[in-house]
């Protein structure tokens, strides 16, 4: 066992502090960053919407190969290291995204942000928070990911950056920005509480004697391989149901701009609705993940579902009903993706445990991914040949209701997961 670590505050929530911050940078660089470089490179270099797509698929589908990958880093290694490397991703896509002179470079540096935000990402920072926490995981996760909600303040920045700037100067001054502020923060990561004298949730004073010992996983956790996890029904359920919502979600923050800007809505004003989707999916992170500790995470993620799909037909519905239905839109849209994002973890925690939960969880975000590869494109693509995105929103409706169903369709199997 490791030196205990001794502070007022449980030290699994200094680490649930410092996956906020990097989500905050990851997620509003990479993730919704890129929807502000979206027309000036369509400017510069005269590619078509899908063409421009096809970088945040090449992102989707690298990180649909290397989550698992990553899953088994941080398990054998824990998150600091992986979160190290992935600033140095990071840092060189962005630079070599600020050098762009062809779209093959253009998607090259995709390929390196991909890379970091797999190690900077979802399954590194939930599986760290997850080895903390049990009975507020939801909580904990819901605080975690507010990162990537905040993330979306960094629009308004690099708007202007690119305003003040350009895009190359100002991706350029983002790439040092990761180097400052990814590499300190993955310092304050620990692998599991055992090998600090902590157990998860903290435990109490009449507790502290026994925390200082390693307490094992329960015998059914540690039994959960990766293995044993794809042979049950409800992975695939749980599964293919984030994917679907990955698919919405993508689609959404990629096009968002460009589909305001082609109902007459100014750039800028378009930027700052494009935060609005992050900045208001942070009460769905922290009201419904708290929500699912206490009443249930199924029931929770069922309720995020419909309202992310009645906020997509709120945003078909801007240029026949009005203003007025852009912010139902990202009212309902933003929190109930919020909430998907923090029950996402913890529903996965509850059906398959903690011993492996860093693998199993990297092959669902894995397989989710492929969501994200399919939704822009295509999206790109329709609006290339139609001229209107409307269709595209009422098709990211139908997926969020799909993916409550099967949601609700999981709970049905859980005994077969073995875990209580």
């Amino acid at each position: 066992m490791l030196k205990a670590i001794r502070t007022r505050v449980f030290y699994g929530w200094w680490v649930v502090g410092a996956a906020a911050l990097v989500g905050l940078y990851v997620g509003g660089i990479v993730v919704y960053g890129f929807t502000a470089i979206f027309e000036p490179i369509v400017q510069e270099f005269g590619w078509s919407y899908a063409a421009v797509s096809v970088a945040a698929s090449l992102r989707g589908a690298e990180s649909g190969l290397l989550e698992p990958v990553v899953g088994r880093f941080v398990d054998r290694w824990g998150p600091r290291r992986v979160i190290f490397a992935g600033g140095l991703f990071i840092s060189g896509g962005l630079f070599l995204l600020s050098n762009t002179m062809s779209l093959a470079m253009f998607y090259a540096s995709y390929v390196l942000l991909a890379a970091g935000m797999s190690s900077c990402g979802m399954t590194v920072l939930v599986t760290g928070v997850a080895n903390w926490f049990r009975e507020r995981l939801g909580l904990a996760t819901g605080i975690a990911l507010c990162g990537f909600g905040l993330g979306g303040l960094l629009l308004p920045l690099i708007v202007a950056l690119i305003g003040e700037f350009g895009w190359r100067e100002a991706f350029q001054i983002l790439s040092v920005g990761a180097l400052v502020i990814l590499l300190p923060v993955s310092m304050v990561f620990r692998h599991k509480p055992e090998q600090y004298g902590y157990l998860p949730d903290g435990g109490s004073a009449e507790r502290e004697t026994e925390a200082l010992q390693p307490t094992p996983e329960s015998p059914n956790e540690s039994r959960m391989t990766v293995r044993r996890a794809i042979k049950t029904k409800p992975f695939w359920l749980l599964t293919v149901s984030f994917t679907l919502q990955t698919m919405a979600v993508i689609t959404v923050v990629t096009h968002v701009m460009p589909y305001l800007n082609s109902i007459g809505i100014p750039r800028m004003t378009a930027g700052l609705m494009g935060t609005a989707i992050p900045l208001l999916s942070i009460p769905g992170r922290l009201g419904l993940g708290a929500m699912g500790d206490r009443v249930g995470r199924t029931q929770s993620a069922v309720l995020a579902y419909v309202m992310m799909g009645l906020g997509a037909l709120c945003f078909a519905a801007i240029p026949t009903l009005g203003i007025w239905t852009l912010y139902a839109f990202l009212i309902m849209f933003g929190i109930g993706y919020g909430g998907v994002a923090s029950l996402r973890p913890a529903l996965t925690r509850e059906y398959f445990g903690r011993g492996h939960f860093g693998s199993i969880f990297g092959l669902v975000i894995g397989i989710n991914a492929f969501g994200g590869i399919v939704g822009p494109p295509v999206a790109g693509w329709f609006f290339d040949t139609s001229g209107d995105y409307r269709a595209v929103w009422v098709a990211v409706s139908v997926l969020s209701i799909a993916a409550a169903c099967l949601v609700m369709a999981s709970r049905r199997y859980k005994s077969e997961t073995g875990i209580v």
